[in-house]
């Protein structure tokens, strides 16, 4: 017998809006991570576990900086060398509006695996200055400087773009104050 309780609608569940760019985000982290963790039990070659883990981990550095970013949280990130030689970031992202209906469970993958994945890096690399393996603390190094990359590049493109949303809002409010009180005085 179904009760009222049985009857009521629940809400429903939010799903990944870009399954495939959510897969290709965690796809290439796991597979560094896993590369690095299981191949000292398939290779004894320190070459190939290095070029291997270092090139998934740069597929996953160019996957996330040029297609997650993009399209699970709308950021895009780059840095220029201008004419007098210094370092440049530059930042886009999509309008607050767009911004605003971006997906949460994308958004909450994107980032959350961003973090996790350079925690796993620390740990290992901790693993491996503990065993004295300083040709591993290499792998650790070089795959850890690319996810903190990707890190720090898009929490300034998340900050830089709430900083242009409070200006437009302060400029669009300027604007409409301005205008109130000018069509007020030219009606007197």
């Amino acid at each position: 017998m179904l009760t009222n309780f049985d009857l009521q609608a629940k809400p429903p569940v939010e799903n990944y809006a870009n399954p495939k760019t959510c897969f290709f985000h965690v796809l290439f982290k796991a597979g560094a991570l896993a590369f690095y963790i299981l191949s000292t039990l398939f290779f004894n070659s320190f070459v190939i576990i290095f070029v291997v883990t270092v090139l998934l981990a740069a597929l996953d550095f160019w996957v996330v900086k040029n297609v997650s970013g993009r399209i699970l949280v709308g950021l895009r990130w780059w840095n220029e060398i201008n004419d007098l030689g210094e370092s440049v970031w530059k930042f886009e992202s999509l309008d607050q509006e767009s911004l605003a209906r971006m997906n949460k469970k994308d958004s909450w993958l994107f980032w959350w695996t961003l973090y996790l994945a350079a925690a796993a890096w620390i740990v290992l690399g901790i693993f491996s200055l503990i065993r004295i393996e300083p040709d591993y603390c290499l792998i650790v190094g070089v795959c850890l400087t690319l996810g903190i990359a990707n890190i720090v590049g898009f929490t300034k493109c998340r900050k830089d773009a709430k900083k242009q949303f409070q200006q437009f809002a302060t400029q669009t409010i300027a604007s409409r104050v301005s205008s109130t009180i000018q069509s007020a005085f030219s009606v007197v």
